[in-house]
């Protein structure tokens, strides 16, 4: 038997979106179910996401600490950022979030893995890349505000943060499944096994 995830889409026969935010909205369905019963379903529409789990020559992850106002925490995370344009290349979006938060780049992509953070409730999808062989990037450190200019950075040994997680004291879902995927990944068949960075992925789909 193989495990796999796999499309289905059940037949919604109402739809309506009582919220819009700036980046996200509510939307309600109305779901029918298996035995023919229509059910209400809400869930947050999301753009999708994308995480960048930075490895330098050294074996430690970049980490930048950051207040969420949601969970009323400074959480530590890895570099992350919407997509915010419809079809917009996720390499592209992770460089990008790189520079502006880390002012960082990096030569070798690969894609580490595709999530969903909270399927139960939202329908974000996240594409976490390990990015290597960093170095600073060129030109001016991008302007930072609100949340973001309050961020601490640090580079910590990958075995420290596999040990936090495990403890339950570094909560951030992104950073929480990179470093155990890296982990994996580095026990299993190497990081050169790897996605390449420019791997399909059918839940944000994109242009090359």
């Amino acid at each position: 038997m193989t495990i796999k995830d796999a499309p289905e889409e059940w037949r919604v026969v109402a739809t309506t979106t009582p919220f819009r935010g700036n980046k996200t909205s509510v939307r309600t369905d109305e779901v029918v179910m298996p035995d023919g019963t229509s059910v209400t379903r809400d869930y947050q529409v999301h753009p999708g996401s994308v995480a960048i789990l930075a490895l330098d020559g050294a074996g430690r992850v970049l980490v930048l600490r950051q207040y969420r106002h949601p969970v009323r925490q400074k959480l530590w995370e890895i570099p992350a950022g919407l997509l915010d344009v419809p079809g917009e290349n996720p390499l592209h979006a992770a460089q990008r979030e790189l520079y502006e938060e880390a002012h960082v780049k990096a030569e070798d992509w690969r894609v580490l893995t595709d999530v969903y953070t909270t399927p139960g409730g939202c329908d974000e999808a996240v594409r976490i890349f390990l990015a290597r062989e960093l170095s600073e990037a060129d030109g001016e450190r991008f302007e930072v505000s609100e949340e973001e200019a309050d961020m601490e950075l640090a580079r910590v040994a990958l075995p420290e943060l596999v040990r936090g997680v495990l403890a339950g004291e570094l909560h951030n879902n992104c950073l929480a499944v990179g470093v155990l995927a890296l982990t994996a990944a580095l026990a299993g068949d190497g990081v050169e096994a790897l996605r390449p960075a420019d791997a399909p992925w059918p839940a944000r789909p994109f242009a090359s």
